[in-house]
């Protein structure tokens, strides 16, 4: 299964048509989107405008693959629960955002090869239809705390003060 989620705040049209025609290509794969007040309406995969953080922790459980907006909140999920997440971050040429800060974060992981990054919608279908059958697995797994180098930083700065 694909859960594609886009967060909660805005609709983002792009990545759920091409999804839905990504959906075209795999009719045996299950894909579900958590699509808000979309102004596209799918015919190819599952949609659901509101999910209860339950149901939403449920999908993204059961998904082999995560599709996603650049949002800090799901590749940090994803990360710490070893999904394989491939980001299409929100661009402001398109009105999909007020500025470029998803742009920035989803450069700088892919600057540190922890998540597969989409620039476009062409490298977004060639990253899902390319992967999804060959054991996608995550780049990288983001531990629940702190690394010890990092905390220990912080404490020996603290220290000194």
């Amino acid at each position: 299964m694909i859960f594609v989620t886009i967060g909660t705040q805005e609709p983002f049209d792009r990545l759920i048509k091409a999804m839905d025609e990504i959906a075209e290509s795999f009719p045996e794969v299950e894909i579900i989107a958590q699509i808000a007040k979309s102004n596209y309406h799918p015919s190819n995969i599952k949609t659901l405008d509101f999910m209860t953080p339950i149901e939403f922790n449920e999908h993204f459980s059961k998904a082999k693959l995560i599709v996603s907006h650049a949002g800090m909140g799901t590749i940090i999920s994803a990360l710490q629960q070893e999904k394989p997440i491939v980001v299409i971050p929100r661009l402001t040429k398109f009105k999909e955002h007020r500025n470029e800060h998803q742009l920035a974060t989803a450069k700088k992981f892919d600057e540190l090869n922890y998540i597969h990054v989409a620039y476009d919608i062409t490298e977004l279908k060639k990253i899902v239809l390319s992967t999804y059958y060959h054991n996608l697995k995550p780049l990288y797994k983001l531990g629940p705390y702190a690394a010890d180098s990092l905390i220990s930083s912080i404490g020996t700065y603290i220290t000194s003060l």
